[in-house]
């Protein structure tokens, strides 16, 4: 596996690789991996002649509030993961190569980023859009995977990719979960081991949601009101929102359909917590 920390380099070795016709497969973190970063890769490596990883904590989407200076990191074990996952190139630049200088330049995504996340993290998706936007410029590849439970970012890169005509073909993964139903998820780790049975409980209110639709229910109102009581009824748990809402625009139903989603973000302790589920 080669290491590459240079915007220059990389672009050069994708360009070789593109120019002997070689498809490139992209997994874009923020490095401490866990296994649902880990599929990606594993998909990564079936579909494609070359598997690219890029490990940046990109500081553009963090709030001024968060979790920047404490946001997990663990370079020597992330590294053993991705080759151990096949991965043939692994970008790991330095915030002062991706942003020499202040960034003024930023890509924005309207509709889908201003609600949910974007509601509540101010400017969050313009960090997560100008970044990916950078990288795929950067390392251009023909697919790149990312996983279901950060769907709203998923449904803002997509976006992103149509509106600026990138030629990049955009995978979405099933959720990886951990035995109780939680989320994999690397802000996990900040959960002291009462925190972690506690935030079992997103998966059981949105199992409870689930299991509501399949018996009938279908008013939104009603299946959002079952999941908020179960996570409210959960000390240790305050909850940010519980949305029903349609998969392309994310915008709030009032019926649910098939292919309808429910989100739901949580704090429990001084930790967020997203999570989804879609009706199927």
């Amino acid at each position: 596996m080669k290491i590459i920390t240079t915007i220059a380099e990389m672009r050069s070795l994708s360009g070789s690789h593109r120019m002997q016709g070689k498809k490139l497969g992209f997994v874009p973190t923020m490095g401490f991996l866990h296994e649902g970063h880990l599929s990606l890769m594993g998909r990564a490596r079936q579909e494609n002649d070359i598997v690219v990883a890029s490990i940046f904590v990109n500081p553009t989407q963090f709030g001024p509030k968060e979790d920047l200076d404490r946001y997990p990191r663990d370079a020597a074990g992330d590294q053993a993961k991705c080759e151990t996952s096949g991965v043939d190139v692994l970008f790991m630049p330095q915030v002062s190569e991706m942003y020499p200088e202040k960034p003024d330049v930023f890509v924005a995504v309207e509709g889908v980023s201003e609600v949910l996340e974007g509601a509540l993290r101010p400017g969050h998706f313009r960090g997560v859009a100008t970044v990916v936007a950078k990288l795929f410029n950067i390392i251009q590849p023909h697919r790149a995977y990312f996983g279901q439970k950060d769907f709203q970012q998923c449904v803002v890169i997509k976006r992103m990719v149509a509106g600026l005509n990138l030629d990049v073909e955009v995978a979405v993964l099933p959720t990886v979960r951990e035995q109780d139903g939680l989320a994999m998820s690397s802000r996990n780790s900040y959960l002291s081991a009462e925190e972690r049975r506690v935030a079992s409980t997103i998966w059981r209110a949105l199992s409870e949601g689930e299991r509501l639709f399949r018996i009938g229910q279908r008013d939104a109102v009603a299946l959002q009101g079952a999941v908020r009581s179960i996570l409210l009824q959960q000390p240790g748990i305050s909850v940010d929102y519980v949305e029903i809402v349609d998969p392309d625009g994310l915008r709030s139903k009032a019926v649910v359909e098939d292919r309808t989603l429910i989100l739901v973000a949580v704090r429990v302790g001084r930790t967020r917590l997203i999570d989804n589920l879609q009706f199927l």
